[in-house]
């Protein structure tokens, strides 16, 4: 079940982008900012990773999906659906768009329901229905990290191990050069694909880091998740999904820190033109910006409620984001994490679809 978030009381001001308050302190605030770009095709459920073609506004958008055939959508600039490629049992997670080949990378973690291994794949981004999915490369199976100590403000500490052992590639992120960073929610670990896009496969996997502070004992039960790098391109930011967390990766030592703390369910990550980190908070059905000291500066979108056809108003569950120009694409998981118990809004979800929020200016 959700974890209430405590609102903000923000004063109302001066319209900013898309319907957004300015409060003295500078923080903006948007609840309506979600629109629906997209809705899926029926029977097509629980869309998770996103990634863009900016110099065609196209959107990609892939399923995680346990009881349906999974999916890989090509959408137009106006939401239409161009084209979508079957993945049958095979769950995917995030995607990642890599312009010099024009390709879309893949996160498929197929171990998850006995389709294994999960496995890095790439295809044409311009694919149709029967375009064949190429395998980049097998994530290796490394086991948890170590131990992690927790302390106590009475000066004593908790001890935390973790046990899961399953590769689940999640989210991707390119750097200047065509290398990919790959997040591993149950292994607490970083790997990185060089030239994922073009290697020859199966191709090479390094592991990055290796780290307790990438895993979690939290809920949801994802450690690390989105990732993105910053403008140094030497450090990773990584959200901790069941910790609240965004840490930061020194790419050279592999020294994990903690970079802001308490986004509720931080999920997919993308900086936009102006530096600001942008965070889809799951659990809050959100999406926040941290400015460069981490604090939370903008909160865009709430959950508003079903609509009469059975999608979601507003965002339910954001899990990853993209940015095109100045709008935000957001898939909304909807996705129920308590089962058939009739007390999430997730279970109402008839239709899935991906929310566009205009980028405040400020």
């Amino acid at each position: 079940m959700k974890r209430t978030l405590t609102a903000c009381l923000i004063a109302s001001a001066t319209l900013l982008g898309a319907g957004a308050a300015s409060a003295a302190d500078g923080l903006v605030l948007a609840r309506n900012a979600a629109q629906k770009f997209a809705t899926l095709p029926e029977g097509v459920r629980f869309p998770e990773g996103i990634a863009a073609n900016p110099a065609t506004g196209e959107v990609f958008v892939a399923t995680f999906d346990f009881g349906a055939p999974n999916k890989l959508l090509r959408l137009a600039p106006n939401g239409k659906v161009i084209a979508q490629k079957d993945f049958g049992g095979e769950p995917l997670l995030g995607l990642a768009y890599e312009a010099a080949s024009d390709k879309v990378l893949i996160a498929n973690v197929g171990t998850l329901s006995g389709q294994g291994p999960s496995r890095i794949q790439r295809i044409a981004a311009d694919f149709l229905g029967g375009t064949l999915a190429e395998n980049v490369a097998t994530i290796p199976v490394i086991g948890p990290p170590g131990n992690r100590s927790v302390g106590n403000p009475d000066g004593s500490s908790d001890t935390i191990t973790f046990g899961a052992g399953a590769a689940a590639p999640n989210a991707m992120a390119f750097d200047a050069t065509g290398n990919l960073y790959v997040s591993d929610s149950f292994q607490g670990a970083i790997f990185k694909i060089e030239a994922a896009a073009t290697c020859a496969s199966p191709c090479a996997v390094q592991t990055v880091v290796h780290d307790p502070l990438l895993a979690t004992a939290g809920f949801p039960p994802f450690g690390a998740n989105g990732v993105a790098l910053g403008e140094d391109g030497a450090t990773l930011f990584v959200a901790n999904t069941g910790d609240d967390r965004i840490l930061k990766v020194n790419l050279a030592t592999a020294e994990v820190s903690v970079f802001a703390e308490s986004i509720n369910g931080a999920d997919g990550i993308a900086f936009d033109g102006r530096g600001r980190l942008w965070v889809a908070a799951n659990q809050a059905d959100e999406v926040v910006a941290l400015n460069d000291k981490g604090r939370v500066i903008a909160r865009l979108g709430e959950f508003q409620g079903i609509n009469r056809d059975g999608t979601p108003n507003g965002l339910l569950f954001p899990a990853s984001l993209a940015i095109v120009g100045d709008h935000l694409f957001v898939t909304n998981l909807a996705l129920p994490l308590t089962g058939t118990t009739g007390d999430e809004p997730e279970e109402a979800v008839t239709r899935y679809t991906v929310s566009r929020m205009k980028i405040p200016n400020r």
